[in-house]
């Protein structure tokens, strides 16, 4: 019987011991957006209009824009809810990104507010366009038959918030939508970069982020 006891016991502490590893895993995420200013984030364009409304980032503007952080990432888990506005809406969760004066370009985490449904893929912004799905070589027909899956379509909650997960070590790409990966890529283009969020240039529109903050991974 004592051993029974002293056998349970020490099963108790390691799985409490488990426990406070996961829970101290979580407390690694950084930050990026203190719900209060842009402290840590620009904005390259001369053009674009940024707010902070009720803890939450909002974008306006009538051309297509992106706010970047002031640093750049390697290897990494970025994560953030985006809230499309209604209408005709598009955006995207920029890693690894380049930056220059009115122009951000690379990898794209997309946020497809249309019936086409392509929300998570990896589109390659002002480079290669869409790499997956892809719309040719050899990758296009399995890529394609991805994003028509049931819950891959309908992993974006149109009118809703919605959680973007992007996860990059080494050549490794992946993005979750609300729990449900969407893309699971290799490529080597860019190993770091800033990380941004879009406005698509839409008049009128409002596009709203909040949560945003990083992991670093080794």
């Amino acid at each position: 019987m004592k051993m029974t006891h002293a056998l349970f016991a020490a099963s108790a502490i390691a799985l409490a011991s488990l426990a406070l590893a996961d829970h101290h895993a979580g407390d690694n995420a950084i930050a990026l957006f203190n719900g209060k200013d842009t402290s840590g984030w620009r904005n390259p364009y001369e053009w674009g209009e940024v707010k902070v409304v009720d803890g939450e980032i909002h974008l306006s503007a009538e051309k297509k824009f992106f706010l970047v952080t002031e640093k750049k990432y390697s290897d990494f888990i970025f994560e953030g809810e985006v809230h499309l506005p209604e209408g005709k809406a598009n955006s995207g969760f920029m890693y690894r990104c380049h930056v220059e004066p009115n122009k951000v370009y690379g990898y794209q985490a997309e946020v497809d507010g249309s019936e086409r449904r392509w929300s998570g893929g990896l589109y390659d912004e002002g480079r290669r366009a869409w790499l997956w799905p892809a719309k040719k070589g050899d990758k296009k027909e399995i890529s394609n038959a991805h994003f028509k899956k049931p819950e891959v379509q309908n992993a974006l909650k149109r009118n809703d918030w919605n959680h973007y997960k992007i996860q990059c070590k080494g050549d490794h790409l992946q993005v979750w939508v609300n729990g449900v990966q969407t893309t699971d890529y290799h490529d080597d283009k860019d190993a770091e970069g800033y990380l941004g969020i879009q406005h698509h240039g839409e008049k009128g529109a409002v596009y709203r982020f909040r949560n945003l903050k990083v992991t670093l991974l080794k």
